[in-house]
């Protein structure tokens, strides 16, 4: 029985790794469920699973979450609120397992709570990488953490993987390339010059996936694609040149890895995060995940083709941060944040976004972060001058 901590319960991520536990009550228990300020999805959560702790980092939300939770009977849950207790419940010695799908910056601390205390992370918080790779992974290998990641693409080349990867280098093991794929999103046959004008509804509405509004329109703006390619190298300690992103329209191949001899991997099934959510919860077993099984013959066709980098800017951006190395990613992360945040806001054109993101990676200065805090620092300093280029650009609209 695997005691589960999820940070981010009421997304997508946590949802559906609910929903996969629902499936397996023999092999799965919820110690604790942790989300920001969705009162009404948690209380059915704590109703249904009856974990030990309910997280919600808005002590408001937490406080009406503590008296609707008091009008239950015999509920054993305990409300807490802040970012103290989201450190708490993912470190928590009872905790073998903490899934990781808290959106953005703020899932970082938790996660590497998580690390410090040796648990099974199920990784979808991109950010806990791309800000802190270096310090994150040196606190998985020193507490002896086990990291699985659950992205969709990551967790389909964890699976074309050998299975010596982790003891020996990927070159050694005769891996030439890795390919993520990317569905192009929304906008991927639009005119260029109508990107201008589009709406948050319309970058949300993705065409495969349902997911929450940020990472939706990071995947309309292919950041999510490169925030994914500097996840990747971190994950499976590959060089930069050697892991590619490329468009994939059906979402079917959900990434491959490339051998020497030739040999093409690739891990394909219906775009659902239940796939690689029961692979993360059970490997190295396989378990029903609720996914509907891949008919490849109405599947029609699969399509390929190189990402058009005019279209999609942002994924050269993501581009020059993973090469410059450093504080770079965090750099471009917190920008990126404002800008979507901003853009969610109607506070700044879509087609502005990456205009944003480009000024704050050149006006902040990209050093080795060689602590925490000093890392948090360049975050900050990369956000107040994102923010400074957000109120510019709305300035000139």
């Amino acid at each position: 029985m695997q005691r589960i901590t999820i940070l981010g319960a009421t997304g997508s991520i946590g949802v559906n790794t609910l929903d996969v536990i629902a499936r397996h009550p023999e092999r799965f228990e919820v110690f604790a469920l942790a989300a920001n300020r969705d009162i009404d999805r948690l209380f059915e959560q704590c109703q249904r699973f009856k974990p030990r702790y309910a997280v919600l980092a808005d002590a408001q939300a937490a406080a009406t979450l503590r008296a609707r939770m008091g009008e239950l009977a015999g509920c054993p849950t305990q409300v807490l609120a802040g970012a103290q207790a989201l450190i708490e419940v993912a470190g928590a010695s009872e905790v073998d397992c903490v899934v990781a799908g808290i959106v953005g910056s703020a899932g970082l601390l938790p996660t590497l709570a998580a690390a410090r205390g040796g648990k099974r992370i199920l990784l979808a918080n991109k950010e806990a990488l791309v800000m802190a790779g270096a310090l994150f992974l040196a606190e998985v290998k020193r507490n002896g953490a086990t990291l699985v990641p659950v992205d969709s693409e990551h967790n389909a080349v964890y699976q074309c993987l050998p299975p010596q990867f982790g003891q020996r280098p990927l070159a050694e093991l005769g891996v030439r390339r890795i390919l993520l794929t990317a569905s192009g999103g929304p906008f991927r046959c639009r005119p260029l010059e109508e990107l201008h004008s589009v709406t948050p509804a319309q970058a949300c509405a993705h065409p495969n996936w349902v997911m929450g509004r940020k990472i939706s329109v990071d995947s309309a703006t292919l950041m999510n694609k490169g925030l994914e390619l500097i996840e990747a190298c971190l994950l499976f300690d590959v060089e930069a040149d050697r892991v590619e992103a490329v468009i994939h329209p059906q979402s079917i191949v959900h990434a491959l890895v490339e051998y020497m001899d030739g040999s093409l991997l690739a891990q394909l099934g219906n775009p659902d995060m239940r796939t690689p959510l029961a692979h993360a919860l059970a490997t190295p077993e396989r378990i029903v995940s609720g996914t509907r099984p891949l008919d490849l013959l109405s599947a029609l066709r699969l399509e390929f083709e190189a990402p058009d980098h005019r279209r999609f800017p942002c994924l050269n951006l993501a581009y020059k941060a993973m090469q410059a190395g450093g504080s770079a990613p965090a750099i471009l992360n917190a920008a990126n944040e404002v800008a979507v945040g901003a853009f969610l806001q109607e506070r700044l054109r879509f087609t502005d976004i990456p205009v944003v993101i480009e000024h704050t990676l050149e006006a902040v200065t990209a050093g080795v972060a060689a602590d925490l805090d000093q890392l948090l620092a360049v975050d900050r300093d990369a956000r107040r001058v994102a923010e400074r280029a957000v109120a510019d650009r709305a300035g000139r609209r």
